[in-house]
């Protein structure tokens, strides 16, 4: 079955799936000995979902942020995560390993590779109230990198999401967006440094409409593609896995089908799965996730269908939490092909998210994961927290950039298409009433919770769910209000609403792992030359404790593999 003539191509190392997670794998890998690599990706772009997303990388006692002079330790990062994830949700080496190795891959990275990182000085941990928490300085984002140095490979490098991007063209930092979308001080001169450059770049404005800056996701997967490129290792796009190829237990290679072709590819070492979950799947979703759940509400890459999931339970791989996802508020603008995350618009200060009773149910500026998993508690047929919609008056709209909506002084409301309001997404009102009537929302409940939230306003606490009261609260509020930077009045018409869905950046459970990534049956024992990292594998950080909770571990578990394959000390 194995011999060499029955194989179309045969390498050491197949990796399924091109994000960070994959291609961190090829590179360790190749670094560690093993240089006969492939990545396969089943899209004509390759960085997938890793590509898409703002590119954090939650990792305690990183180098850079070491370098910054942070004072953390793994004992306190430990004791964090385990008040938030039990034993029974991750194993107690799967949770060590990643705490122990993650520090070690970043270096390992940082001394061979282009990739580098930037510690978030200001970006906290998701629940600062607990013991062991930080404030900053565990989560990485990508150094800038400038498209050019990939080559034509640029063209195929899947962009950021088009929310971090300024003027849909001009890649932005994490830092840069808290700063611009919230519009704080100082926040025009950054704006007209980026449109300036991006102006002045007159031979790249001759090849593309995009700035050669690019930033956050696409940054981090094309520092790893620059790095491959180093060493020609070769990545395949349009190139989908339809199966494992497995031998008396063991998995020696990948059928796949290439712009078209079936081929088989031996593996002579391991394959490697990276290729996401199953977002886009949407008999999958009914199947296994809580209610109401629709593919079109999620950001994940499209072509994230369960394919990796689907061949690890043919061959009898133990799965855990496939009942559970990467939670965000997603807003699904007409015309766009990804919903757009809601992370920092629902936190500022003079808006409100009800359900269509017109109430609340939880606090707007607490992490998105917490939120969601807030909403799906809340939600049932007898009170309903989807639609929701997010409420907000003239001063909030003339403050904040609102989706696609911006603000009303870069994008006045007459500039706004007409199907956005035709296609219920977007309405707007004289009236309080009027606007509840427009999205079908009870007036009297919607009513009685703008009342409440400008109590809150003037008092400066929230008696309902706490708004403001946590650093992460406060990290997308905003410090020209006061008493409480989350929390502003909605008074002043006209006023507003968009439609938020109870979306996600993707599933979260999959294949369970040992700590070096090899894939477990439901007895224990390993699946002989089969590794998963990323969202096909169980998870790490279940609970998403800080910016950066997917690829932190993704990352790590990648450099976990490759030093097993290799038998690799380091």
């Amino acid at each position: 079955m194995s011999t060499a003539q029955q194989w179309d191509y045969s390498f050491d190392v197949v990796v399924v799936g091109s994000g960070n997670g994959g291609l961190t794998a090829a590179l360790c890998n190749y670094e560690m000995g093993t240089r006969d690599v492939l990545v396969i990706e089943k899209s004509d772009l390759y960085g997938g979902t890793s590509s898409i997303s703002g590119g954090g990388v939650w990792i305690p006692c990183n180098r850079y942020a070491k370098a910054e002079g942070a004072q953390d330790s793994i004992e306190d990062a430990h004791k964090y995560l385990r008040q938030l994830i039990t034993e029974e949700e991750v194993p107690e080496y799967q949770l060590q390993a990643f705490l122990e190795n993650g520090p070690k891959m970043v270096d390992f990275l940082h001394e061979r590779t282009q990739v580098r990182y930037v510690s978030l000085e200001h970006y906290p941990d998701y629940y600062t109230n607990l013991e062991g928490a930080r404030v900053g300085h565990r989560s990485m984002e990508p150094e800038v990198f400038a498209a050019d140095k990939l080559g034509e490979e640029w063209r195929r490098l899947r962009r950021t999401h088009p929310m971090m991007h300024l003027g849909g063209l001009i890649g932005i930092t994490q830092v840069e967006a808290a700063l611009l979308i919230g519009q704080q001080p100082g926040w025009w001169k950054t704006a007209a440094k980026l449109v300036f450059d991006y102006l002045l770049d007159i031979p790249w404005r001759l090849k593309d409409k995009y700035h050669r800056r690019l930033a956050t996701g696409c940054a981090g997967v094309a520092r790893l593609r620059a790095s491959m490129q180093d060493r020609d290792i070769p990545l395949w796009l349009n190139t989908p896995m339809t199966k494992l190829v497995d031998e008396d237990g063991k998995v020696v290679g990948v059928e796949v089908t290439r712009n078209g072709q079936p081929l088989r590819i031996q593996a002579r070492k391991a394959v490697i799965l990276a290729a996401g979950g199953f977002e886009h799947n949407q008999e999958m979703r009914e199947k296994y996730l809580p209610k109401p759940t629709d593919h079109r509400w999620s950001a994940g890459s499209l072509d994230n269908t369960g394919d990796a999931i689907l061949e690890g339970m043919r061959l009898g791989a133990k799965m855990h939490r496939l009942d559970e996802a990467w939670w965000c508020n997603t807003l699904s603008v007409p015309g766009e092909e990804i919903p757009r995350l809601s992370i920092m618009e629902k936190s500022y200060p003079g808006s409100a998210v009800v359900n269509p009773a017109g109430e609340r149910f939880g606090n707007e500026s607490q992490n998105y994961m917490a939120f969601q998993q807030e909403t799906f508690r809340k939600h049932s047929d007898e009170y309903p927290c989807n639609p929701s919609w997010q409420i907000f008056d003239a001063s909030f709209r003339a403050r904040y950039f609102v989706g696609p909506l911006y603000n009303s002084k870069f994008r006045p409301d007459w500039l706004l298409p007409g199907r956005y309001e035709s296609e219920g997404f977007f309405a707007k009102a004289d009236t309080v009433a009027e606007l509840a009537q427009k999205i079908n929302v009870d007036p009297v409940g919607l009513q009685n919770t703008v009342d409440k939230m400008n109590e809150f306003a003037r008092t400066g606490v929230d008696t309902d769910y706490q708004r403001g009261d946590s650093a992460y609260d406060r990290y997308y509020g905003d410090p020209r209000f006061e008493p409480n930077p989350c929390l502003a009045s909605i008074n002043k018409p006209p006023y507003y609403a968009i439609r938020v869905d109870p979306g996600d950046f993707g599933t979260q459970g999959g294949m369970v792992i040992t700590a070096d990534a090899q894939v477990m049956h439901e007895d224990g024992s390993v699946i002989e030359g089969l590794y998963a990292i990323g969202n096909c594998s169980a998870p790490t950080l279940p609970c998403y404790p800080g910016p950066g909770s997917t690829l932190g571990p993704a990352m790590t578990f990648a450099y976990q593999a490759a030093k097993s394959i290799n038998q690799y000390q380091d």
